[in-house]
């Protein structure tokens, strides 16, 4: 299976097309394109209202991870 890499118009044409239809096996067979990948870019879709990626800072991803990386709750060790 090829890694291919698709524009956000194409991608939002075909979750317009699944909206359509009511049918993601059809349009990812009709595009020669896994069912599942639909099913990611109509998640991002619902989640964010575009399926275009979220751009960050380097400083957001640093806070992010130091965030996962902090304990949860204080005086708790974190071994």
């Amino acid at each position: 299976m090829k890694n291919r890499q698709y524009s956000d118009k194409f991608k939002e044409q075909l979750i317009k097309e699944c909206q359509e239809t009511g049918k993601v096996a059809l349009v990812a067979r009709r595009h020669e394109i896994s069912p599942n990948t639909i099913h990611t870019w109509i998640s991002k879709y619902r989640k964010r209202g575009t399926v275009k990626s979220l751009l960050q800072t380097k400083d957001n991803r640093y806070k992010a991870i130091e965030k996962q990386l902090t304990p949860k709750t204080i005086g708790q060790s974190a071994f």
